[in-house]
């Protein structure tokens, strides 16, 4: 077994090997808490979430840190604009909201989209707002090492000097003077505009509770700053593996890795980066109205439906969303779920009880995992699966039925797509309801015989409101459950 990734730094493939045996650690950028999930923010979960599960089954302990930025000029800025007399109420908004009020109620969808579509919680997720004492600790160890100074004008912002640090601009491979300045400041007090803030001194007209008494004035942390003290403190100085959206590569993560080495830190060992969702081949922008949220996904299937569209693609890949891909997603897994019914009933009627999982997937789906999450190639040996599974099936051939049954189980099991799944029936609830499910088929097959149409479909109708799917073919019907 080799495990490999591509490390954005150094822009090539390399053997994963844990800073301990045994052990990986890995920090995800989580949310901004400032609105509604977006499409973006929810492939990226799924991309670190297959990560996690394909480490976890190649034997690592691993522990996962996924923040949540819960103070940010976004929100203060929503919630500035609910309290004033002419706002306009969005879908889920609140009148007169306080910033903090907004930021946890949208915390809370960020975690409801996340257990939808089965997306594991991280062994922790630590917020912006309880660590500002680790962040007061990292300026200062950022003056005290020449990298960081308070702001000229006297305005208690403190920024970081970009010129200080000759490996500015490593992970993203720029020169200083091609970048643009930072906007995330006024630059009057900057000795470059480049300088980005670390802390952000308190301005008139700012509620009293978005800021922290500092030792540089009251105030509040920059955005980069908060993700190095975050992992740092749960994580270490040194990690095996930082991740995030290609959006955070500049300035996001080129600011977090320049300060954090500037401080001596190793940090990240690894940086994994998952590519954007277009529409139709363009990029998503709500002013050109070619958007599609996570919660709009969910109205239209059911959320291993979403889940596999979302999680299909390899994770550095564009994933293009079509009008025809839900669909497309809907029927693979429903050729999926198709055998697994049809196996589980064969298996269950012959008596052969022992399908469960057995916890090794297939070699070749494990080969297309090390080989730096290749998931459609995965997917490819699941379906393959599937093929031969349904093969050995109509050739009455079970202990192959068998087999391919606990290899699709644990593949699917892997990948995610079955952690919405419902239940699974036990031996003797699915053996009492295979029975119950049959005598209705004969009826209808007499029905069918006697050109009975009008009986015939009533049967079929009334096991579809049930949640059975009826097929016809040219062995006779077979039932399936439809799955939510």
């Amino acid at each position: 077994m080799t495990l490999r990734f591509y490390d954005t730094a150094s822009a090539e493939v390399r053997d994963f090997v844990p800073l301990v045996p045994g052990k990986a650690s890995l920090y995800y950028c989580g949310a901004t808490v400032q609105g509604m999930p977006h499409v973006g923010h929810i492939r990226s979960a799924i991309a670190f979430d297959q990560l996690t599960r394909w480490l976890e089954y190649r034997g690592f302990r691993v522990t996962v840190v996924r923040n949540v930025t819960d103070i940010d000029d976004k929100i203060l800025a929503k919630s500035e604009a609910s309290f004033h007399p002419d706002f306009e109420q969005e879908p889920g908004s609140v009148p007169e909201e306080e910033w903090w009020a907004l930021a946890y109620r949208y915390e809370q969808e960020f975690l409801k989209a996340y257990d939808t579509l089965g997306v594991s919680r991280p062994t922790y997720e630590p917020r912006a707002t309880g660590h500002i004492p680790e962040m007061h600790a990292l300026i200062q160890l950022l003056i005290d090492r020449g990298h960081a100074y308070p702001a000229l004008d006297g305005s208690g912002d403190v920024y970081f000097d970009v010129r200080s640090w000759n490996k500015y601009g490593a992970l993203t491979r720029q020169k200083i003077d091609d970048m643009q300045g930072a906007a995330d400041a006024d630059p009057r007090g900057k000795k470059d505009p480049r300088d980005f803030a670390l802390w952000k001194g308190h301005k008139e007209g700012e509620p009293t509770t978005a800021s922290w008494v500092s030792p540089w004035g009251a105030g509040r942390p920059g955005w980069h700053l908060e993700c190095s003290a975050m992992v740092t403190k749960y994580l270490g100085t040194e990690f095996d593996i930082h991740g995030g959206g290609l959006d955070l590569r500049f300035p996001h993560h080129e600011n977090e890795m320049a300060q954090s080495q500037a401080a001596g830190h190793g940090f990240a060992n690894f940086w994994m980066h998952n590519g954007m969702v277009t529409y139709q081949g363009e990029k998503m922008s709500k002013s050109v109205g070619n958007t599609i949220s996570p919660a709009e996904m969910l109205e239209l299937a059911p959320p291993r439906v979403v889940r596999y569209y979302l999680g299909q693609a390899q994770y550095r890949s564009v994933l293009d969303y079509q009008p025809t891909s839900l669909q497309e997603a809907a029927a693979a897994v429903e050729r999926i779920d198709g055998f697994i019914a049809r196996a589980v009933r064969a298996l269950s009627s012959d008596g052969v009880l022992s399908f469960g999982s057995h916890g090794i997937v297939p070699d070749a789906f494990a080969a297309a995992m090390d080989d730096d999450l290749n998931v459609p190639q995965a997917l490819a040996v699941l379906h393959d699966t599937v093929r031969a599974g349904n093969s050995a099936l109509t050739g009455g051939d079970l202990e192959t039925t068998r087999q391919a049954l606990i290899g699709v189980t644990d593949m699917l099991r892997v990948l995610g797509i079955s952690a919405a799944a419902q239940p699974a029936l036990d031996d003797q609830a699915t053996s009492a309801l295979g029975t119950l499910i049959e005598a209705q088929l004969a009826a209808r097959a007499d029905a069918r015989s006697r050109k009975d149409w009008a009986a015939s479909d009533a049967i079929r109708d009334t096991l579809a409101a049930a949640g059975i799917l009826v097929e016809d073919n040219a062995d006779g019907a077979t039932w399936s459950l439809q799955r939510s």
